[in-house]
């Protein structure tokens, strides 16, 4: 089945997209009440390189190598005139580590020479820094400023789009049409809990859409599993949903 004939239908309305987003993001909240950034940073610059690190890798094993990382090059400058060959030595089980030390050190070179040091508090800001789009600058901005931040990885396009929020393939139209059906204060949440449920059940090539809790509110059901959905003697009961373990 093509990728065009597995996109659900979804209402014509915005009010009824939106109801049905709701519905979604709430049952999400009961079942990954902890979803919370996979990366560990204790402050808005490690995030930011932990961030760009994780491109083409997994966020634990970009918590793997950041603690000796940042003991190391704790600042903006101190990583900007870092021995390469150190840096590559550190950043090497990320694979692509000379690529990745090079890129981290345009970065914080950028954030000396252009913003004092400092990680800027603004999207319009972070995407001019080398290596940092609206997905990266979203994470920052939503993790260590609480600025409300939609990132559209793979798991949030792909679910996006098999929940109806969007049709888009291209993150930021896709980004620009969630935001139009969630509360902005959720947005950054949301997506946590979109990504842990990516990543446990509704899985790229074979989503568990039989035992998924999602199942009754998702419209890609019938699409994957080719009957439509049909609660348990005939009504929906979601009294005894647990988190996901």
């Amino acid at each position: 089945m093509s990728s065009k004939k597995r996109l659900p239908s979804r209402p014509r309305a915005l009010y009824a997209r939106r109801e049905a987003a709701a519905k979604i993001s709430d049952r999400l909240a009961i079942l990954y009440p902890d979803a919370h950034c996979a990366l560990n940073f204790t402050n808005p610059f490690e995030l930011l390189v932990a961030t760009v690190l994780s491109a083409q890798t997994t966020d634990a094993r970009v918590n793997s190598v950041t603690p000796l990382l940042f003991s190391r090059f704790p600042k903006p400058e101190d990583l900007a005139g870092a021995d390469r060959t150190e840096l590559e030595d550190i950043l090497h089980p990320l694979g692509f580590f000379r690529a990745k030390a090079r890129s981290c050190q345009g970065l914080a070179a950028a954030l000396c020479s252009n913003f004092a040091g400092e990680v800027p508090p603004r999207l319009e800001d972070l995407v001019t820094l080398p290596g940092v789009g609206r997905k990266t600058a979203n994470v920052v901005l939503g993790n260590a400023f609480e600025t409300p931040g939609i990132t559209v990885d793979t798991h949030m396009g792909r679910l996006a789009r098999r929940w109806a929020w969007t049709r888009e393939t291209d993150p930021v139209k896709a980004e620009m049409d969630i935001a139009k059906l969630l509360p902005e204060e959720t947005w950054t949440i949301t997506c946590h809990r979109v990504i842990e449920h990516g990543r446990r059940v509704c899985h790229s090539q074979r989503p568990e859409c039989i035992s998924c809790p999602l199942a009754d509110l998702c419209p890609s059901y019938e699409l994957f599993v080719g009957v439509p959905f049909e609660h348990p003697q005939g009504h929906e009961d979601t009294s005894d949903l647990q988190p996901v373990a």
